[in-house]
């Protein structure tokens, strides 16, 4: 195998990582700004500001399983162009979306768009990576859509202190177009582009799910259910503490403890499995969210940043590299498709579910049961993790060795 082969940052993944960055970005920086365009602007209701966010997310989660079969069947490269493009385009159309009823159903049309592009975006990310190096190359990629939770956010709340809301979507625009640039620097090599048939074929689940690849996906996406009290409450919840100033610092710990544990993490994963790295992973996560529900100081709030970007930083990569290994090359698109959806139902669920703990019973709480949903799901993984899973990576590293012999 020659040094070239075993180069993660190849133009072609440099490319594919910062579409994905990109992509994301403008995904939450229009989720944090849309909620108060519809209040401030569309002079509508709080409840009618959290629905922009839901139809976007809700489409996502409907096309995820079709979207790994239009990647199996009309190409990564193909499918990745258009959808970029289409995106670019409803990206724009945010200008001229001046009324609610047209902006829910723009956001339903984007969130389609985004649920294919970001099904496609990680087969390929996939595909460039060495074999050896999915662990480490997958950390680096799944890096550019969490470095994204904080810039986005970052970048709509800056901006709209100072532009308007159609400045701010003119912005967005033009950004997306570096996406367009960015597509001729990702060349794929297609592994069998099957053309549309003919002859009519009875529908089946297995077409657009992949079975193999559901139970990492399910407890990913209980991981998920958990991040979503992170995503949606923690502002809130500083501001309940009477500290306001340190939730935007909240998410800046967050990111660096995530960036500088990646490497190692995705290092760790490749050479001594996934077990080493995901059990104590969520360990370190449920520990973060524990002392969350007691942080009642400043340094104790940022302690708890820090535990939950080590620990939840590394969950999404390893597991969707798992998810990933579950399956042919062929059957990546329903393997990651398969992830995405229910990682995106958790986070959906999540959102709801956890609002109304918080309501019911507080913070404090509602951060304690999210601590202890994650010990349950390591339980879960731990036993999860000695069955087939490890035995089919063992199998695929031991047939790359001899490979290369």
């Amino acid at each position: 195998m020659s040094t070239m082969s075993n180069k993660i940052w190849t133009k072609d993944f440099i490319g594919i990582s910062l579409i994905q960055f990109i992509v994301f970005t403008i995904f939450y920086t229009l989720l944090t700004a849309l909620p108060l365009y519809v209040v401030q602007d569309l002079g509508k209701t709080e409840v009618q500001g959290g629905l922009a966010g839901t139809a976007m997310l809700l489409s996502a989660i409907i096309v995820r399983p079709l979207a790994g079969k239009f990647v199996e069947q009309f190409g990564k490269k193909n499918v990745l162009t258009v959808t970029v493009l289409l995106f670019t385009a409803t990206t724009a159309g945010y200008i001229w979306a001046d009324g609610f009823t047209s902006l829910i159903i723009l956001r339903f049309i984007h969130g389609l768009f985004f649920g294919v592009l970001t099904t496609a975006t990680p087969v390929i990310a996939a595909h460039v990576i060495p074999e050896k190096k999915q662990g480490e190359g997958l950390g680096y990629f799944t890096m550019a859509m969490n470095v994204a939770v904080v810039a986005g956010p970052f970048l709509g709340l800056s901006l709209i202190q100072f532009v308007s809301f159609e400045t701010l979507f003119i912005i967005l625009s033009i950004a997306m177009t570096a996406g367009i640039l960015c597509l001729f620097g990702v060349t794929v090599k297609e592994d069998n582009v099957r053309t549309p048939k003919k002859k009519k074929q009875s529908f089946s689940v297995e077409e657009y799910i992949e079975w193999k690849a559901a139970p990492v996906a399910l407890m990913s996406g209980l991981v998920a259910f958990a991040y979503a009290g992170i995503l949606s409450f923690i502002s809130t919840y500083a501001t309940n503490l009477n500290m306001e100033s340190m939730s935007s610092y909240f998410f800046l710990i967050f990111a660096v403890t995530m960036l500088l544990s990646r490497p190692f993490m995705g290092r760790l994963f490749d050479t001594r499995g996934p077990k080493i790295v995901i059990i104590p992973s969520l360990v370190i996560f449920a520990s973060g969210l524990a002392l969350l529900s007691v942080a009642h100081a400043p340094l104790l709030f940022l302690v708890a940043a820090g535990l939950i970007g080590v620990g939840y930083g590394a969950i999404l990569p390893c597991t969707l590299s798992i998810a990933v290994q579950s399956s042919s090359r062929e059957r990546n698109g329903q393997s990651t498709a398969t992830y995405f959806m229910l990682y995106d139902t958790g986070i959906a669920a999540g959102s709801y579910v956890l609002g109304v703990v918080v309501s019911t019973v507080g913070y404090s709480l509602m951060y304690t049961f999210s601590a202890a949903l994650v010990i349950l799901t390591a339980i879960g993984f731990y036993y999860l993790l000695q069955g087939a899973f490890t035995k089919q990576r063992e199998t695929k590293m031991t047939a790359e060795g001899k490979k290369s012999l």
